[in-house]
């Protein structure tokens, strides 16, 4: 049989194509998991007449969000007010030591829905047992990058291995019709010893995948980074061999300076830019206005929901914007369009996607999200004329709970606001029986451990 095909009939589309087009009285037609046409209104339903119309009046389609730094979990608000060092050492390190798959796998169900809801499709989830994290976005609909989340070091030997890391390579990519992507992941250069490193690489390699890690979040690596290898962390990892891969990927890249940029930017490497995060941790301000001037494919992530405490790609999309004019102190910084592009088409082309996402148009996958336009939020609603304000609007005005509905390679998977593929309130009940047996065990642990070698004093890294 011949593909479903499908018209979403909304009051405007947000293409983020070459042109940045809004078109009102248009719509989206969907054949299969590919957008086969976007066009005037009248036109589809003419030369469509045996599709399935949905109309969806007082709304706007756009493309689906592309979280590019996540990590499913479920401490939120119970990991607050510290720096990013110490804060892994008393509060996230710990929590790793005593994770179990189903704790792992249940906190992944419940962030992807989260961000389903709110409208991101795509996510690059670093995280533990990805097999879990896998047959969550199988049965939500969700795109994932999974990126296990991996310790090669004696004294970190309590994360996820690389053979982990290659088992979901071999046995994951490709499945759910390709919408879960495996990478290589580390959880930081300085997590794996020099084999490891090798191998990581040697992996990314052997499987045509991209190498995934955090560098340059604080201040200190650079100091680390200079006693270790006496060079800055960019130029460090191209000497290390890090960039020798089909795509490369840094979360945060804070601390870098403008050779540091200038480097990745002539190596292609992706970068995610999470504003909350860094906010929250002190970690300082990214570099964003120079990366996006030289070049580099930079997405926009949450972070956990420990490190962020929401899932909400249109909250990072504001403070991405506002913390870029502070940061140049020039109120014209990190424009609306830019951050949108970020959000979408950045995050795309950071994971090698972007033929595939980021866009409403020909050819693509049918990743979109329906968003209200009858709310105060989107009042005035003026798509054209001397002040259009739809791409403000979306970016400093929105949030996620605007989203209605949200389509992930041609299929439903939220309508009017509720998951159609699992029921949010089992979800919540399952994390919620799990979490004091995880606290009880970790408070545990870290009573059996606060008497030995200083646990909870200096650095993190080996």
């Amino acid at each position: 049989m011949p593909p479903t095909a499908r018209l979403f009939l909304p009051d405007l589309v947000v293409t983020m194509d070459d042109e940045r087009r809004v078109l009102t009285d248009a719509g989206v037609l969907v054949t299969g998991d590919t957008i086969t046409d976007v066009a005037p209104r009248a036109e589809l339903i003419a030369g469509h007449p045996d599709a399935e119309r949905i109309e969806l009046p007082d709304r706007l389609l756009m493309p689906g969000l592309i979280n590019a730094h996540h990590h499913s979990g479920m401490l939120r608000g119970t990991a607050e007010h510290l720096p990013v060092w110490e804060w892994l050492r008393l509060h996230i390190d710990p929590m790793h030591r005593v994770l179990r798959p189903d704790e792992a796998e249940a906190a992944a169900w419940l962030c992807y829905a989260e961000g389903l809801l709110s409208g991101t499709t795509t996510v690059v989830d670093m995280w533990r047992y990805m097999d879990g994290a896998a047959r969550a976005a199988s049965a939500l609909g969700n795109r994932v990058v999974t990126v296990n989340y991996v310790g090669e070091h004696p004294d970190f030997d309590y994360f996820d291995t690389l053979d982990d890391n290659e088992r979901m390579l071999s046995e994951w990519t490709g499945a759910a019709n390709g919408r879960i992507m495996p990478w290589v992941g580390l959880e930081h250069p300085f997590y794996a010893d020099a084999a490891g490193q090798r191998r990581a690489i040697a992996l990314a390699n052997a499987y045509g995948t991209g190498l995934y890690t955090h560098c340059s979040e604080s201040e200190i690596e650079l100091a680390d980074f200079a006693a270790r290898h006496g060079a800055r962390p960019m130029f460090a990892l191209e000497e290390l061999g890090f960039f020798d891969v089909p795509r490369a990927m840094i979360a945060h890249a804070v601390w870098l300076d403008q050779a540091e940029i200038d480097l990745i930017a002539a190596r292609g490497v992706g970068v995610s830019h999470n504003p909350v995060s860094n906010m929250k941790l002190a970690s300082g301000m990214a570099p964003v206005a120079e990366m996006l001037a030289a070049g580099i494919n930079v997405g926009l992530g949450t972070d956990g929901e420990k490190e962020n405490n929401n899932l909400d790609m249109f909250e990072e999309m504001k403070v991405a914007s506002l913390l870029g004019k502070l940061r140049t102190m020039d109120a014209a910084a990190m424009d609306s369009w830019q951050v949108l592009g970020m959000a979408t088409r950045g995050g795309a082309a950071a994971i090698g996607r972007a033929a595939e996402l980021g866009a409403l148009t020909p050819g693509r996958k049918a990743d979109f999200v329906a968003v209200r336009t009858d709310t105060p939020r989107m009042t005035p609603f003026m798509p054209g004329g001397a002040y259009p304000n739809i791409h403000h609007n979306l970016v400093h005005a929105v949030r996620g709970s605007d989203v209605d509905m949200t389509v992930v390679d041609g299929e439903i998977v939220v309508r009017d606001g509720r998951l159609v593929n699992a029921d949010l309130g089992e979800l919540i009940d399952r994390v919620r029986a799990l979490v004091p047996d995880l606290f009880a065990r970790r408070s545990a642990w870290i009573a059996a451990q606060s008497e030995l070698d200083g646990l909870f004093h200096g650095k993190a890294t080996p």
